[in-house]
């Protein structure tokens, strides 16, 4: 089901004997625990799972669970699915899923996905629970899916928390070799369909030009995050480009300074050449930007077409003519690419009547700044899908009057009004298009200039079969996942 959910190469396949060797990007940052981003690491290893899991377009569908109810607009019922083992030899309960769940409520820091809720979770039968949410929360079963919600036998709560020989997925994590590599053997037991390699052998390789290297020389079967500047070392196809929901976007100070003024920002906007900025900095792997979202989210692009949505952003203010207009323009080098989009961007600024001064600085030292307003432009990289696949919390923090990252300083009553109804929107067709709508009151604004969105490259073997290409890199070496015959 999860390989599936992505564009992959596959196929059917008998359980083999044949390993799969993988070269990750970035070790472990807390030990593995399921409760951090480390959890990311566990679901792209297939070790451990969730209750639910996501489609490509951000759909919610049974994993763990085999099916879910909102009896009204505060509580759901889980059935959880039967015959389920972890790799302790443990059969799941529901008494297990409320456990794994508490631990996640009860953390410090909580994990992303339930940060700001008010959760409780109970047992109402052998395979089924119960959520209860303070407020209506019509994108449960999406954070649900978030892989730091992962469910393990209760052995694996002790002082530290861990999910060695304690997960249900169709590999075992068997050995974990601190932030040097972890072992995993297939699970003979696995509720679904068995793994077809026998097992997978991981290793943390930060260097870009190492993990390029192992892919060249075969020592990795599949390698994460190829930097663009090592793809042309690498053989044309062993790379695969897979869209990321991360949008480059150039943020406009739009309370105080001179982009204040909504005619001035529009004039900002048409000075930028996307095109550009991407086959000069990006050497052609990036996609320009329609919108805020971009390919990774794939039902976006056709609802810009609505009549509706290009009705709001026909609203936008003419362009001003500008002359010796001084900006001061915000970026950070944490990303090794954006000192080189600030650049390009202050010499397109410069030729429609701009003068730019640059603040260029390492993100910690800088973000303080960019959220209090003290730039007039700032670029930044941004998530736009967030752990619960779905865009709208994005909107709700950077461009609402109580949004926590608001870096544009926007308060404007429609985006408000809009952000608030797609968040009201049950999951589906319908916030979709009340997602696109919001998207296009931001737009209007100018206060976000969108300009490109950003792909990983990820390399594999042409032996390799099944891999998993995942946007939202939650899912890699799958159950599916092989080796196949040498050309």
């Amino acid at each position: 089901m999860l390989a599936g959910c992505f564009g992959s190469p596959g196929g059917s396949a008998e359980a083999t004997d044949e390993r799969i060797s993988v070269a990750f990007m970035q070790p472990p940052r807390s030990g593995l625990n399921p409760l951090s981003d480390d959890a990311f690491k566990l679901s792209r290893l297939s070790t451990a799972e969730t209750l639910v899991i996501l489609d490509a377009d951000g759909n919610a569908l049974p994993s763990l669970a085999t099916g879910w109810e909102q009896t009204d607009e505060h509580t759901w019922t889980f059935a959880i699915r039967e015959g389920v083992t972890f790799h302790s030899g443990e059969t799941l309960t529901a008494g297990h899923v409320v456990n794994s769940l508490q631990h996640a409520i009860d953390a410090s820091p909580v994990p992303r996905i339930l940060d700001g809720t008010d959760l409780t979770v109970e047992a109402t039968g052998e395979n089924e629970v119960t959520l209860t949410t303070h407020e209506p929360d019509p994108l449960l079963p999406n954070r649900l899916s978030s892989p730091q919600l992962a469910i393990l036998d209760e052995a694996a709560y002790g002082d530290v928390i861990t999910p060695q020989g304690y997960g249900t997925g169709p590999f075992e994590l068997t050995d974990v070799n601190g932030i040097v590599g972890v072992t995993l053997e297939r699970y003979e037991d696995y509720w679904g369909e068995p793994a077809q390699a026998s097992g997978i052998d991981a290793k943390f390789v930060p260097d870009g030009t190492a993990r390029a290297a192992a892919l060249r020389t075969g020592e990795a079967d599949v390698a994460e995050a190829i930097p663009v500047g090592q793809a042309a070392s690498v053989e044309a196809e062993l790379i695969h480009e897979v869209p990321m929901p991360r949008t480059n976007t150039l943020y406009l100070n739009s309370e105080s300074g001179p982009f204040a003024d909504p005619a001035v920002r529009a004039a900002a906007r048409e000075a930028i050449d996307r095109t550009a900025i991407i086959e000069s900095v990006y050497e052609g792997r990036a996609d320009v930007a329609e919108g805020l979202l971009g390919p990774a989210v794939p039902w976006a692009a056709g609802l810009r077409e609505n009549a509706d949505y290009q009705a709001i952003l026909d609203e936008r203010e003419a362009p001003a003519q500008v002359d010796g207009v001084e900006i001061t323009l915000g970026a950070f080098t944490d990303r090794a690419e954006l000192p080189e989009v600030a650049t390009l961007l202050e010499q397109q600024l410069e030729a429609v009547g701009f003068e730019v001064q640059q603040d260029v600085r390492e993100y910690q030292y800088i973000e303080a700044d960019a959220l209090d307003g003290a730039f007039d432009a700032f670029i930044l990289s941004r998530a736009t899908v967030l752990d619960s696949g779905d865009p709208v919390a994005y909107y709700a923090a950077d461009f609402t009057c109580d949004g926590g990252f608001n870096i544009s300083q926007l308060c404007e009553e429609p985006v408000d009004r809009a952000v608030n109804a797609a968040t009201a929107t049950p999951a589906g067709e319908e916030r979709q298009r009340a997602t696109m709508l919001a998207e296009a009151h931001i737009l209007a604004t100018d206060s976000a200039i969108p300009m490109l969105h950003e792909r990983v490259i990820q390399g594999e073997q042409t032996t390799l079969a099944g891999a998993a290409r995942d946007p939202r890199e939650r899912i890699l070496v799958t159950a599916e996942t092989h080796l196949t015959a040498a050309d």
